[in-house]
């Protein structure tokens, strides 16, 4: 499992009663301190009590309940409909081994597509109904089912494939009885933190011109300054995001042995040994990509008006005229967002791995710390954008903190696991020495805790290109996310297209990057010197 992050809850042990008091008192002393604070800078307009988000949402009780119904709805046939994709995806990957490599490079370019983007795209497809919301539910799930069941298809051990061998049974016999029962806790995994994504794809899509939903409602309250429908907005989005969440790690519980794992990134080291065959399967996802790309096009006879292809954008960005103008905007866009995207993304790494050894070395924290990260984990994106423009303006700071939130979540659960996993023995070296607590950190843990933090800086590129854009859409009026919004509301959709595959691929080449930096470092630090 070298390269993989893998986190679990773990089922119930002896004292965990008294953490789950201490859980909630922290979620109590929270609720207290949001209380009071909002009552101090009441005068400001830009933070929601408890008490008058409750009030809002009582008062307004049928208008939220019959927009969380539309956004529940469309969520809930997304999640279907992106969870059966992965699941297809990973059969074709199972039969046909060698094309595993091609189906996660696809599957990770299609997630790295901008859903700020997407959607508006989408939107003059599909036209008036669901069809947007439910497809980006769709897109925004299905890769985070599909890398844990490709994992988990693999991870049944050598000697039961013997076993069922020596009972002259054939592949079937393997594949339902061996691959199939060995992944299952890897498909609740992705099944669990798909829900939240199913939530967040759905309200981006409402955003695009949707008549109903929380998204809708979001959008009204942005534009009516409306502080306490913006909080109550979020609020329901959050809990609602929450309980899916932990919905299914209860439903994983209650049909498996082991708590499920949580997959946050694919294993690196198993497409880069091959150097030569990680340049050719990246050569052949770009060239499939275009060829599929142009071939939909001419499938469905798309209007060549909003529809541009590999050719149209190829044309718009060398090729025509204007192009030189059209490089010019694409790259002061990209320079404004990466003046956030940056420092946002740093700091999200730095902050969850630092909360991670924190709670290792002060573990009474973890009553408030964990409901907390938690709680920032499921909020939908669109949700928070517009809370943090009202508390930290629409300047750098709060574009930098949001896509820091964005990050925050998964480096800290992949990092608190990774310390976690620290040899046994070494440690035991380490105190016959009466070694501290910081020096085991030092030398012991954060060496082990290498191959989780690097898996989710891999899968926190996409993210926080994700976050960057839907704050630069919603609020900033600068950078990438604004041009794109821009350029769909005045149908320059040879910008859009351009912006959309420019996105894509700066993302996936940092994805990539990012892969490329942990091989150099595990090879020096890697945890299995240390055993």
């Amino acid at each position: 499992m070298t390269g993989l992050s893998l986190v679990h809850a773990g089922r119930p042990a002896r004292g965990m009663t008294a953490r789950g008091y201490g859980a909630w008192l922290g979620v109590l002393g929270l609720l207290l301190v949001w209380e009071a604070l909002a009552h101090v800078v009441s005068g400001a307009f830009v933070l929601a009590a408890p008490t008058e988000i409750l009030a809002y949402l009582v008062e307004d009780r049928g208008l939220v309940t019959r927009a969380l119904g539309v956004t529940l709805g469309n969520a809930a046939l997304g999640y279907v409909f992106g969870n059966l994709a992965a699941i297809a995806l990973a059969a074709l990957a199972l039969l046909w081994p060698r094309s595993e490599r091609i189906v996660t490079g696809l599957a990770l370019l299609v997630y790295c597509l901008p859903l700020v983007a997407t959607g508006p795209i989408l939107r003059v497809l599909f036209g008036p109904g669901a069809g947007p919301q439910i497809t980006l539910a769709a897109l925004a799930v299905y890769y985070t089912t599909l890398i844990p069941l490709l994992v988990g298809l693999r991870a049944a051990p050598a000697g039961w494939f013997d076993l069922v061998r020596s009972y002259g049974r054939g592949r079937w016999s393997e594949l339902v009885h061996v691959r199939l029962m060995a992944s299952l806790p890897y498909l609740f995994a992705g099944l669990q933190i798909a829900a939240p994504a199913a939530f967040l794809g759905a309200m981006v899509g409402e955003f695009t011109g949707a008549e109903r939903g929380l998204g809708v409602l979001t959008v009204r309250a942005i534009r009516a300054l409306d502080v306490d429908m913006t909080w109550g907005v979020a609020t329901v989005a959050t809990a609602v995001a929450i309980l899916a969440y932990v919905g299914l790690g209860m439903i994983a519980r209650r049909f498996l042995r082991d708590a499920p794992p949580v997959i946050l990134a694919a294993p690196a080291s198993d497409t880069v040994r091959d150097s030569g065959s990680g340049w050719k399967a990246a050569i052949g996802v770009t060239v499939i990509a275009l060829a599929g790309w142009a071939l939909a096009f001419w499938v469905f006879d798309l209007n060549p008006f909003f529809a541009k292809g590999p050719m149209d954008v190829l044309d718009a960005l060398l090729l025509a005229e204007d192009a030189g103008a059209t490089r010019g905007t694409l790259a002061v866009a990209l320079s404004e967002t990466a003046v956030y995207l940056l420092p946002g993304y740093f700091a999200g790494l730095a902050a969850g791995a630092g909360l991670a050894m924190l709670l290792v070395l002060v573990p009474v924290i973890a009553g408030t710390a964990m409901p907390l990260a938690i709680a920032l984990r499921s909020v939908p994106i669109v949700t928070t954008a517009p809370l943090v423009v009202l508390l930290l303006g629409r300047g750098a700071t709060g574009t930098i903190v949001l896509v820091a939130v964005m990050v925050f979540f998964p480096t800290f659960v992949a990092c608190l696991h990774g310390l976690r996993q620290a040899p046994g023995q070494v440690l035991d070296v380490f105190d016959s020495f009466a070694a501290g607590p910081v020096s085991r950190l030092v030398r012991v843990r954060i060496p082990a805790m290498l191959p989780a933090f690097f898996a989710a800086a891999r899968m926190a590129v996409p993210a926080s290109v994700l976050a960057v854009t839907v704050v630069e859409w919603l609020a900033t009026g600068a950078g990438i996310g604004s041009l794109m919004a821009m350029s769909a509301s005045l149908s320059d959709f040879d910008m859009l297209w351009s912006s959309v595959v420019l996105v894509a691929a700066i993302s996936a080449l940092g994805y990539a990057l990012v892969g490329s930096v942990e091989r150099r470092i595990l090879r020096v630090y890697a945890p299995e010197q240390l055993t």
